[in-house]
């Protein structure tokens, strides 16, 4: 039989058919062995085989072929990585200016690796009816940054239900995942598009305005407007890995754009000589936040096989 993995605790795996039935499965052994680069071997948006063993419980024994997947560093084992989810069609990823505040680093190394494994991203700028004068004039900068890169960007409130039938819209018939910080909002946003979803949600601490921790593994949903969503668990750093040192430029879209108009072909824009990308970033055409975040992760131990 086949299946979509719909949650994974670690050992169990929630699948889901085309009839619209429900297992949970376990794997065998030769998997965790022939995966051992990700401490998960299967993740959330896999398709799989799997059969009913002479106890009646469901053995996956296939994982078809993933078209994208996105990771990032262990938290137990820093050498090795954890994949988040795969066969995505669009991520989603909150960003709040406060309670707890999104920072452009945090932007970068997400935006950085969905482009890395080519799915497209939508920026939630949420919490929208709580913002002040001064945070209303910050979100304009993340607006102009992101947009004019290219990047496509819409004003939410997960609480008011602001352009939630654009985010519905965009969502429809498609795999979708939706990340960022604790506390950002995702599972407030996530029950208003379905409330029959009632995912547990969590107030921001007051004490160091960061958000708990509500989703523990990650877990795809059915929309009733058509489609999936998975929802991830809070991320506090995201840690950029298998990315080349030579490649990172690439993945930077108004870096790459001026990579020829570069002197030599070499360049990687740091020091050199009729450097595009530098005179770029002093004409204020490449926002410093970006290439400024480029060059940290250029010196950054993110370069593994």
């Amino acid at each position: 039989m086949k299946g979509i993995v719909i949650k994974s605790t670690g050992s169990w795996y929630h699948l889901l058919t085309e009839d619209g039935a429900t297992y949970q499965a376990r794997i065998r052994g030769k998997f965790r062995i022939a995966n051992i680069k990700h401490t998960n071997p299967i993740a959330v948006g896999d398709e799989v085989d799997f059969e009913i063993d002479k106890d009646d419980i469901a053995v996956i024994t296939h994982i078809h072929e993933r078209k994208n997947y996105i990771i990032r560093k262990s938290v137990n084992l820093s050498k090795k990585t954890h994949i988040i989810a795969s066969n995505i069609d669009v991520a989603f990823l909150v960003v709040t200016l406060s309670n707890p505040k999104t920072s452009f680093g945090f932007i970068d190394r997400f935006l950085i690796t969905a482009e890395a494994y080519q799915i497209p991203t939508v920026i939630l700028f949420n919490k929208m009816d709580c913002y002040t004068e001064s945070e209303m004039a910050d979100l304009e900068i993340y607006k102009s940054i992101y947009n004019s890169i290219g990047y496509e960007s819409m004003d939410i409130s997960a609480e008011t239900g602001l352009n939630l039938d654009l985010v519905r819209a965009r969502m429809k018939d498609k795999v979708s995942l939706v990340s960022g910080h604790s506390g950002v909002g995702k599972s407030t946003l996530l029950n208003a598009l379905n409330p029959d979803l009632n995912i547990k949600t969590h107030q921001v601490s007051d004490f160091n305005s960061k958000g708990q921790h509500t989703t523990t593994f990650a877990q795809m949903y059915k929309w009733p407007f058509g489609g999936f969503i998975i929802d991830t668990p809070g991320i506090k750093e995201f840690g950029l890995v298998h990315i080349d040192k030579s490649e990172l430029q690439g993945y930077f879209p108004e870096i790459l754009e001026l990579k020829y108009a570069c002197k030599f072909d070499n360049c990687i824009h740091v020091n050199e000589p009729k450097c595009a990308v530098q005179d770029a970033v002093e004409s204020g055409k490449i926002a410093p936040s970006r290439y400024e975040n480029y060059l940290t992760f250029l010196q950054e131990d993110i370069y593994r096989e």
